[in-house]
């Protein structure tokens, strides 16, 4: 019975080295494709395929997205700073009314109210959970408005 313990040591070093040199392999082959000119014009190529022809594109990069030319990023972000803000001096009512209204201007409110539900105490979720069904219950009810009126 005393045998198996070094087989099974042996086995397991045999299994470390294996992994250890097929990680090496993996690596020393991502580093020469990566190093191959070919590579690098073939990933150039398919991006600007996938981005299509962009007007500000220069010496064959082209340019990102610009959020500082997206107000309502802007909007959304400078709520959720000053929610954030209030909420760290323990102004709980003022963070959640900051916080809803940065949920009100995203374009994905659901995702957000996650990410919300993970970092915030579960008291402040719940208030900005019940702040935020309000605002869309007032907005629901002031586009039936406006669409009575036309």
């Amino acid at each position: 019975m005393h045998c198996v313990r070094p087989v099974l040591c042996l086995l397991g070093a045999l299994a470390a080295c294996g992994a250890v040199g097929f990680l090496g392999c993996c690596v020393y082959f991502d580093r020469k494709r990566r190093g191959d000119p070919a590579f690098r014009r073939r990933l150039r190529d398919s991006e600007c395929d996938r981005g299509g022809e962009a007007a500000g594109r220069s010496e064959g990069y082209r340019v990102l997205w610009d959020p500082a030319k997206n107000e309502k990023l802007q909007e959304l972000l400078q709520e959720v700073q000053t929610g954030e803000l209030w909420l760290s001096r323990g102004e709980h009512r003022l963070g959640v009314e900051h916080l809803s209204n940065a949920l009100v201007v995203c374009g994905q409110p659901q995702e957000l109210l996650k990410v919300f539900q993970h970092t915030l105490p579960p008291k402040v979720f719940e208030m900005l959970f019940t702040k935020f069904r309000i605002c869309q219950i007032n907005m629901n009810e002031q586009e039936y408005l406006e669409d009575d009126h036309d």
